[in-house]
């Protein structure tokens, strides 16, 4: 391991922090560019949701609610199919072009949408926008294993915890300021500049990458990865939907499931060979597999709690869409502040002293939200998510850290990939399940003469009592978690063509993350 030394004649006495600990030269600008462009497209990703009643008034456009709904839904399905191929991506493509493919499309797709003169243009705007989108948190996730020291990975991975807790909840009280001045197409036609500024400065800092032997792509691959993973997300949107033909929602799951098996046969038999479109063998490390489990739960219920509040707050408490936008923002914003911080105590501590209390308060505010009531103030509403998001902020950034850092160096982008992945499926199956409950139930009680609201509330009841139980199983699911070595091993069978096993560790000068660094280079000076 290479050392540091301070120049000769240097008068700075502060303690210089070890070799180990520094960032490659460079490191720091081309994690910040991809934190901010990251920020962007998924402030983007939840602008519309507040947009749906402007864009079926907008005479231009002749849509109703359902139409307008594909507009999340086509964004939803995009984001399932591109995300599990990113970690070929990624093998195949250096950081620099993959980075310039991915915001290039969503510039393209911001521009599409923002002067779209029909909805069909406006739709594939936003499902260029998603291509786009999918590609840029996996390779954040995975230059940030690249490029940061095991001993630094939590405060990083804290602040990335900042920008998907933050930029979701501000998206749509953007969108909301944005609509009470000015057209739905300023939505993106604001962000457009932001993201063209930030696709210049990626273009000028990331470096370009060494050649690479590229990964054979196995073309049968992607679409039974689109048939499975987008399958089973548009199964799960349907549930809880009205007026559809019965036998569309059976038909959706049955192809997102026999497209899913068929999908994971195939990558067993092909990672093998080094050829796997998503490599499975990622599940083979306990740590990964036991932080997926726990994600996945924790997924599935933040979502179904963020689709089941606006409706709680609005259609049975009463309150306007300003109040419900300010009552979720605090909890949002709380869960991405505390990111960093948290992550600076994994660095120090581990995970099992964050992520064990924090499963706790959540499982604490899920019983909670079982006891609202018609009668419940606002502000004991705010302080129950407040209470949610707390228990997040303590449960998410240790999860991403121990995941991926669970993983030998050859199967950061996979794990990445997979981290993803499991983020659209259960955040799809949250939400269908949570609104599933709730509906049936409703329409149960109102059928029976309860007043809509009660009926609602007594059904939203019904949805956190089923999500605190299962929550228990992610709460006994992190008593396996703790810090990884710093340094993994490759598995016996996985080889590199060109230079034999694969190091366990990444050199920290790569910029790359599909390959080692082919050379070491100074530390940064201590800042």
């Amino acid at each position: 391991m290479q050392t540091h030394t301070e120049p000769a004649g240097s008068s700075d006495t502060r303690p210089a922090r070890p070799a180990s600990d520094r960032l490659a030269p460079g490191g720091a600008i081309i994690i910040a560019t991809l934190l901010v462009s990251a920020f962007v497209v998924i402030l983007n990703e939840t602008a519309m949701n507040v947009a749906i009643s402007t864009l079926v008034e907008d005479p231009q456009l002749g849509i109703d609610e359902r139409a307008a709904q594909w507009l999340t839904t086509a964004f939803m399905l995009t984001m399932a199919v591109v995300i599990p191929t990113t970690g070929w991506l990624m093998a195949r493509f250096s950081t620099r072009t993959l980075y310039i493919a991915a915001m290039g499309s969503f510039v393209l797709g911001t521009l599409i949408a923002g002067i779209a003169p029909s909805f069909a243009l406006l739709l594939l705007g936003r499902v260029v926008q998603a291509s786009g989108t999918a590609i840029v948190f996996p390779l954040l996730m995975t230059t940030v294993m690249q490029l940061v020291p095991p001993a630094r990975r939590g405060a990083f991975m804290g602040t990335i915890s900042l920008v998907m807790s933050v930029a979701p909840a501000l998206g749509p009280t953007l969108s909301g300021a944005i609509l009470q001045i000015a057209s739905w197409r300023w939505i993106f036609l604001g962000v457009a500049p932001l993201a063209v500024v930030m696709l210049l400065i990626g273009w000028r800092t990331l470096r370009r990458g060494d050649a690479q032997t590229p990964p054979r792509l196995d073309v049968l691959s992607i679409p039974l990865a689109a048939l499975g993973f987008g399958g089973l997300v548009y199964g799960l949107s349907l549930m809880g939907a009205e007026g559809l033909p019965a036998w569309q929602l059976p038909v959706a799951l049955g192809v997102g499931v026999v497209g899913l098996v068929a999908f994971v046969l195939r990558q067993v038999r092909l990672q093998r060979s080094d050829a796997a479109l998503l490599d499975l063998r990622t599940f083979r490390h306990p740590l990964f597999t036991a932080s997926v489990v726990v994600m996945m739960i924790a997924m599935a219920a933040m979502f179904g709690t963020l689709i089941l509040l606006p409706l709680i707050l609005q259609d049975a408490l009463g309150l306007e869409p300003l109040q419900v936008g300010l009552i979720t923002l605090p909890g949002a914003l709380l869960t991405g502040l505390l990111g960093p911080v948290v992550g600076n105590l994994y660095d120090r501590w581990g995970p099992r002293p964050l992520v064990i209390p924090g499963a706790l308060v959540v499982l604490t505010a899920l019983v909670l939200y079982t006891q609202l009531q018609v009668t419940t103030p606002w502000w004991v509403v705010l302080l129950m998510q407040m209470v949610l998001s707390l228990g997040f902020a303590f449960t998410f950034p240790p999860l991403f850290t121990v995941s991926l850092g669970s993983l030998p160096h050859h199967l950061y982008g996979h794990g990445s990939a997979m981290v993803g992945t499991v983020q659209q499926v259960a955040g799809a199956a949250g939400t269908a399940a949570f609104v599933t409950i709730m509906a049936t139930r409703q329409a149960q009680l109102v059928a029976e003469g309860v007043a809509r609201g009660d009926a609602l509330l007594e059904g939203a009841r019904i949805a956190f009592t089923g999500a605190a139980a299962l929550w228990v199983l992610g709460v006994i699911a992190t008593l396996w978690l703790r810090k990884p070595a710093d340094a993994v091993p490759a598995e016996p069978d996985h080889r590199d063509p060109a230079t034999g096993p694969l190091p366990a560790a990444p050199e920290p000068a790569a910029a790359t993350p599909a390959e080692p660094a082919a050379r070491s280079v100074p530390a940064e000076p201590a800042p």
